[in-house]
């Protein structure tokens, strides 16, 4: 595949420019509007003190930075899982990762684990119920010739559809107080003041992202058919598992955080795909960008389309991203 390397800077430059707007527009409005002038002026240390400053550092620059982290790294574990399985429709959740993690959530939530724990407790158990439907899923898909992407996504879709059952269970034995907690996490927000997690979710994103370029070309020749791939040089086995387990703790780590934000992984990649064409070497850079803006934005609907009160961001992404996919199979007449 041969670089247009014009036309990758191009769109990378688009891309950066319209998140940084995004941002802006983000941080600016809300239940309270904060004047563009103003905006600078907090950002350069000014008008400390303030209501401005209170609600711009605590309150939207957090969100922001963490749309930013999940936005992106959903989007490339979409990008490295739709490689690695051949498929379009893959996406992160595919897997049964976020069916694990809202159910160790439920669990936690009825056994009273937010009053022992405090806030952290949510987003440890959902990173532990990720990690146990991850090893779960590999030791099932592990075959003595090798870990095998059809069985491991039958596998992810069964367990994902097994742990949404006995969410259903939980929720029906659960008081009102607890339902309602249950249901705010599992339609995703990115309403989380620990400002440690989300930089924990900001390193992780932007190092999974770096190690995953590593292997953009591997990921190029995959495309050509594992077979192929073999005869070219690539050890197939190994860059499958490393596949599996990089996606998975970029979407573990941001499931534990935000909940379940569906259609991030499975729209950018798809629509940056007719994009930029199929060359991880710019698909995995603009996917992330794209990413990052796409939940940015939806978050920023989320809190200003009823405001004051504010629209789990599952819920836009859902209805975002589903017509704008639709409207893109539809207009180009894809064929899946």
């Amino acid at each position: 595949m041969a670089p247009n390397l014009k036309t990758w800077t191009t769109v990378t430059v688009v891309l950066v420019f319209l998140l940084a707007f995004g941002v802006l527009v983000s941080l600016a409005v809300g239940a309270v509007e904060i004047p563009v002038a103003t905006l600078v002026g907090l950002l350069s240390g000014a008008h400390e003190g303030s209501s401005e400053h209170a609600i711009l550092f605590s309150v939207r620059l957090p969100r922001v930075v963490l749309g930013v982290a999940v936005g992106g790294a959903l989007s490339v574990a979409g990008v490295l899982l739709q490689g690695m399985f051949r498929n379009p429709l893959v996406e992160p959740y595919t897997l049964g990762i976020s069916g694990g993690a809202a159910l160790a959530v439920s669990l936690a939530i009825v056994a009273g684990g937010t009053r022992t724990l405090g806030a952290v407790s949510m987003p440890l158990s959902g990173f532990l119920g990720a990690v146990i439907v991850v090893l779960a899923v590999y030791a099932l898909a592990r075959t003595p010739g090798g870990l095998r992407a059809s069985r491991l996504l039958l596998i992810g879709v069964m367990i994902s559809f097994i742990a949404s059952s006995m969410i259903m269970l939980v929720m029906a034995l659960s008081g009102v107080d607890d339902l309602r907690s249950i249901l705010f996490w599992i339609m995703g927000s990115l309403e989380e003041p620990n400002t440690t997690l989300i930089g924990l979710v900001a390193a992780v994103s932007l190092t999974g992202a770096i190690v995953s370029f590593l292997f953009a070309v591997d990921l190029n020749v995959l495309s050509l058919g594992e077979e192929e791939a073999f005869h070219l040089g690539i050890h197939v086995e190994r860059l499958k598992t490393i596949l599996f387990v990089l996606a998975s703790l970029l979407t573990g780590c941001c499931v534990s955080v935000a909940g379940v934000i569906g259609f991030v992984g499975l729209v950018v990649p798809h629509i940056m795909r007719t994009v930029v064409g199929g060359d991880h070497r710019i698909l995995l850079v603009t996917s992330y960008i794209s990413g990052a803006l796409f939940l940015v934005l939806c978050d920023t609907m989320a809190r200003v389309v009823i405001a004051p009160r504010e629209l789990p961001v599952g819920v836009i992404t859902g209805l975002v991203g589903g017509t704008i996919f639709i409207y893109v199979l539809c207009r180009r007449g894809v064929v899946l």
